[in-house]
């Protein structure tokens, strides 16, 4: 097919990437480990690490997850938020020749058994503030090993053990747990995993391309979440990719290992867990916000140094913004805002750059494709409304139901080709007969329309659209117009059933303006919207349901209207 979108290419960025410079993503891994040294990797609570701490730590516990005899491509489980020790781990884990599965800490019990079980995990590594939550389960998984990480094992001797014992006995953020022994079951610190370690030798693990390393679960939306199989080869071309669509942004800096990245999105998410790989391979370093939800102290993060990335969800940038103590941060070193992991609303995207003056650029991408789909042009200058061309190496296509491609401009759903792209979902045969496309795109459940210039509109997934009255109306156009509305920081819309129509729209508003009505916002709506796009039932609220990286969960408004 014809790579229409190739000619807005900014200057210097590629067309395709080669994953082949690399063996494996635990090549790319050795690769940075040996080039960057002693230059910095992360800071978390002011306490540094550097690339050659890393590399020192991740080959201990390498080398002792190898000790406990597990398999070659053996699961294992990660269950960390933004601290130091979820890079070791990570790493650790490839570098043994494991794969691994990311665990949203905040789970439930019924969740967390559910992805256990369903990837086949033998051991996890976990913050023992959710270990009670683990302890509920896993006699019915297949989890044998257990490394309990406390929140200060890496934050230093002093430091370290004054948070431990400050979130333990102060903030009491520990439940009580108990770990059963039983059946041979082993449960280690992760210091003494890392002791232990250093005793040993890690061992070379023939790895290709082909090799799985991520079993990355998706959000759940529509069900069971399903676990994404994403190979060396996917995450290895994803951060390339990535690497050659920021450059142009980035460029200015120089040297590349100066970037400082927030890294507030949790890294067991997609979206960031690519941006923490490709800051390994350019050597630049991540600051790390354990809890982007405490806006006060996330701000005084951001006040510590100049920072060059942010990467974040529209209500992240939204609840930033209305902090009060937002204006104090210094904005003149950022290089790139960018939007993603939901729709980005043009009203938040006006804000943030007449507050910033930076554009926020907005991308497109799944768990299912390593976080990359699409994206703006970085050297846009202002909130385009649409989720940009296919990155290097990529193509998207704009298919009917049975596959077939439309012409440019028809609206269908979004299908995608390309390196970073999934194998399929893991022990899911029927699912995947259902993805994949006869000519090997897969379908991503998203509408949307591509004009003459290679840009992808979205225009929404499938299972949101609302009917009224034979018409089909688009939660996320209505949700982009009413944010632009005065006073209003956030909404959300749903359809409700109705006798007359079939269905009526009911829009959720999360306001900052107390004296913003009904009324007010309905007639917003009847200037903005034609008839059967303008809402029925209006419904004030303090807050918005969201999934842990923010993403507004509609399914939970649907449900409680």
């Amino acid at each position: 097919m014809e790579r229409i979108w190739l000619k807005n290419y900014p200057p210097g960025v590629p067309h395709d990437v080669d994953p082949h410079q690399y063996s494996s993503l635990t090549d790319l891994l050795e690769t940075a480990f040996r080039e960057h040294g002693d230059n910095p990797f992360s800071v978390c609570m002011e306490r540094w690490m550097t690339f050659r701490e890393l590399e020192v730590l991740s080959r201990a516990m390498g080398a002792w997850l190898q000790a406990q005899g597990l398999e070659a491509g053996s699961r294992v489980a990660i269950m960390l938020p933004n601290l130091p020790q979820f890079a070791v781990t990570m790493t650790a884990i490839l570098r043994a020749g494991y794969t691994c599965v990311n665990v949203n800490p905040l789970y439930t019990a019924r969740e967390l058994e559910h992805q256990l079980k369903d990837s086949g995990a033998t051991s996890i590594v976990i913050l023992e503030n959710f270990a009670s939550t683990l302890q509920e389960v896993i006699d019915q998984t297949a989890v044998r090993h257990v490394v309990l990480a406390s929140i200060g094992d890496l934050l230093g001797p002093w430091y370290g053990r004054w948070m431990t014992f400050a979130v333990r006995h102060l903030a009491k953020m520990v439940p009580e747990f108990e770990l059963p022994l039983n059946g041979g079951r082993t449960v280690t610190s992760f210091k003494k995993v890392i002791s232990q370690g250093k005793q040993l030798s890690l061992k070379a693990t023939p790895q290709t391309l082909e090799d799985i390393a991520f079993l990355q679960y998706t959000g759940g939306t529509t069900g069971l979440s399903k676990g994404a199989v994403l190979t060396h080869r996917n995450i290895v071309a994803a951060i390339l990719q990535a690497e050659g669509w920021f450059t142009p942004a980035l460029s200015s800096i120089g040297d590349l290992r100066k970037i400082n990245s927030i890294a507030a999105l949790p890294l067991y998410h997609i979206f960031a867990l690519t941006l923490c790989l490709l800051a390994i391979r350019q050597g630049s370093h991540l600051t790390l916000v354990p809890n982007p939800r405490d806006f006060g102290k996330f701000i005084e993060v951001l006040k510590q140094r100049p920072f060059h990335m942010l990467p974040g969800v529209n209500t992240l940038f939204n609840a930033l913004m209305q902090h009060p103590m937002f204006k104090t941060i210094d904005f003149s070193s950022l290089k790139l805002t960018q939007a993603g992991g939901m729709a980005a609303s043009e009203g938040t995207a006006r804000h943030w750059q007449s507050a910033t003056g930076s554009a926020m650029i907005e991308g497109w991408g799944m768990s299912e494709t390593c976080a990359i789909g699409t994206n703006n042009p970085v050297t846009q200058k202002h909130f385009s409304g649409n989720i940009g061309l296919p990155l290097p190496g990529i193509e998207i296509a704009i298919k009917d139901d049975d596959g077939q491609s439309l012409p440019v401009g028809s609206s269908g759903e979004i299908c995608i080709r390309g390196p970073n792209v999934m194998r399929g979902y893991y022990n899911q045969p029927a699912e995947n007969a259902k993805t994949f496309t006869a000519d090997g795109f897969m379908r991503t459940g998203d509408i949307g329309i591509m004009d003459t210039e290679g840009f992808t509109r979205i225009v929404d997934r499938k299972k949101d659209m609302i009917i009224v009255s034979g018409f089909n109306v688009f939660p996320s156009e209505l949700e982009n117009v009413i944010s632009t509305c005065p006073g209003v920081v956030e909404c959300a819309v749903v359809g409700i059933a109705d006798t007359m129509q079939g269905e009526t729209i009911k829009v959720f508003v999360v306001r900052n303006d107390p004296l913003l009505t009904e009324e007010a916002v309905s007639r917003f709506c009847h200037e903005n919207l034609t008839g059967y796009k303008r809402p029925k039932y209006i419904e004030f609220r303090d807050e918005l349901p969201k999934s842990n990286v923010g993403k507004i969960l509609r399914r939970e408004l649907r449900s409680n209207k």
